[in-house]
């Protein structure tokens, strides 16, 4: 139903006051209560089922007007059929529409990268429209937004606390150089995996930061022994040595976290390894693809 401004001023009706008189005879209104006993009983008034489904009698039904007179709706609104939202949502006084997507198969960025990218070229928003996403999605940016500054300072405070300990900017360069060489194989297995990104796996970035970082410190820190306290000079046959004397302990402290990793890539889909699969996975990859 849309009244009309006009025909409502001529009669002196208010458009509230008429929509309001409708709402009760086709929805009803609670006008008292009955009671059995213990139970309570709602007295509604309403017009009966067979005159509230038919659009001639909606618009033929009389209401009252100031005058005292009584019109018909149709004198004073349009009456037709139209699709329309079976409730209406607010959220700070305006109203809200929600469209609900599940995803699957994919990562939750890149598809809302590519909805938000479609709705740009074919939907125009009327005056006064507007989009938000929100959900999981808004929840994964906001969760990025903090891992990516808790990782920045975790790489700062790893360089700080190296240096720290070596007092040479050339050797912290150097041990955490094993760091984007690590990632890379961590990136690698995820693509092979489904190339699936989510706060699991960047979990699983940071985690493994701190494992190509200890792998690269037991290196420089044998490389010094060797230089210090054996009378090595510096230089490739000091490296060979050095590297193969900590060949086995790294490759053992590297394999046993790999290992203990395994079981949680096997059944991806069994129930609780939503959040397990993609951490070890990325620790996986950077383990065994580039790293060791």
């Amino acid at each position: 139903m849309r009244p009309r401004d006009a025909a409502l001023r001529a009669y002196g009706l208010e458009r509230g006051q008429v929509v309001a008189t409708l709402q009760t005879l086709f929805q009803g209104e609670v006008v008292s209560q009955m009671l059995d006993g213990q139970k309570r009983f709602d007295l509604v008034v309403k017009l009966p089922e067979n005159q509230r489904n038919d659009v001639e009698t909606i618009a033929g039904t009389r209401i009252e007007t100031p005058s005292g007179a009584l019109i018909p709706v149709s004198q004073v609104a349009d009456v037709s059929y139209e699709p329309g939202p079976n409730t209406i949502n607010h959220e700070n006084t305006q109203r809200r529409i929600t469209i609900s997507m599940n995803v699957a198969g994919r990562d939750l960025g890149s598809t809302v990268q590519e909805v938000q990218a479609r709705i740009r070229e074919q939907v125009k928003l009327a005056p006064g429209y507007y989009l938000t996403y929100g959900g999981q999605f808004e929840s994964q940016q906001s969760a990025s937004s903090k891992i990516l500054w808790l990782s920045l300072f975790s790489l700062a405070g790893i360089f700080l606390v190296l240096y720290s300990h070596f007092k040479s900017t050339l050797m912290v360069g150097q041990i955490m150089l094993n760091i984007p060489l690590a990632l890379i194989g961590s990136v690698v297995a995820v693509l092979l995996t489904g190339g699936t990104f989510s706060i699991a796996s960047l979990v699983g970035f940071i985690t493994l930061t701190g494992i190509a970082s200890r792998n690269g410190i037991m290196m420089i820190s044998h490389y010094i022994h060797l230089v210090e306290h054996e009378g090595e000079k510096f230089g490739k046959g000091m490296i060979v040595r050095g590297s193969l004397e900590r060949l086995v302990p790294v490759l053992m402290t590297a394999l046993v976290a790999a290992l203990a990793l395994v079981p949680l890539t096997l059944a991806k889909d069994a129930p609780g390894k939503e959040i397990l699969y993609p951490v070890a996975t990325v620790i996986l990859g950077g383990c065994f693809l580039p790293h060791c």
